[in-house]
């Protein structure tokens, strides 16, 4: 198997299959660094030179497919790359999410940690690729994804701009919250965005990701931010994910959205 992007002594990458799609290619590839082996959708779109990318993060209990067939096509169609990548215990991955339902708070923590460095390593070797522009980098997150996207950006300069869908503050009431937010804290990380644009993708009948979650975490982001209200539940619909992807198209290539001047809400 062949590798893709630039090689280093830290992050590997093999491709596991390639195909063309209708705006470029799609390659299944493992990125491995150490013992860690991180499965990933990688789509790029037809270019001559290097182009925006985004990496994708994924909800609980879901798995890489559904960000690339999703927000991940959308972007391709407008010329952004994306890399989509199953999270530890999801997916193709060993084990399963709900493992952790009675664990205690620090094998929670633990997870979490796991989770938030192969995030950071998927960013890495996004930005190393041969075909990605390491200055014009997103990430987009997904419910799960969105707070962990949101950790991760806070302490990742290279990010430009980030996407948070069906994402909020931790929920009220929220056992051992005081050490949760040690480790994890939405409000902290928010306000360490500071200067780079944020999109909140939100719906007002969400029962996993309130909208009062959804307002507080909106409030503590500073300026550029902008926020999308849909009549749904945790799930987008199709117009959100093109809404989201102009309004990264926007702040990455500077093209305008066409649909830029439309209500959102």
């Amino acid at each position: 198997m062949s590798s893709t992007g630039r090689r280093n002594e830290r992050i590997l990458a093999e491709v596991q299959a390639a195909r063309d799609v209708a705006t470029g290619i799609r390659y299944d590839v493992e990125i491995a660094s150490g013992d860690d082996r991180i499965p990933g959708v990688l789509l790029l779109p037809h270019a001559h030179e290097p182009v925006a990318a985004a990496l994708l993060l994924h909800g609980l209990a879901s798995h890489k497919e559904r960000m690339a067939d999703s927000i991940g096509v959308v972007l391709q169609r407008h010329g952004i790359a994306s890399l989509a990548v199953d999270l530890p215990m999801h997916g193709s991955r060993g084990g399963s999410p709900h493992d952790l339902r009675n664990s205690s708070p620090a094998l929670l923590l633990g997870a979490w940690g796991d989770a938030t460095r192969e995030a950071r390593l998927a960013l890495d070797y996004l930005a190393m690729h041969d075909s990605v522009d390491s200055s014009r980098l997103a990430i987009v997150g997904y419910s799960l994804g969105s707070f962990i996207a949101n950790i991760v950006a806070a302490d990742a300069p290279t990010v430009q701009a980030i996407v948070l869908a069906a994402s909020g503050d931790l929920p009220e009431g929220l056992p051992f919250e005081s050490l949760v937010r040690s480790v994890v804290d939405p409000l902290r990380a928010v306000q360490r965005l500071s200067g780079r644009p944020l999109l909140m993708v939100n719906g007002r009948f969400d029962r996993t990701v309130t909208s009062a979650q959804a307002e507080r975490l909106f409030a503590a982001a500073h300026e550029p931010k902008t926020m999308r209200w849909y009549g749904g539940g945790h799930w987008p619909q199709s117009k959100d994910f093109e809404f989201a992807a102009e309004w990264l198209a926007t702040q990455l290539i500077g093209q305008r959205a066409s649909h830029a001047s439309r209500p959102t809400g």
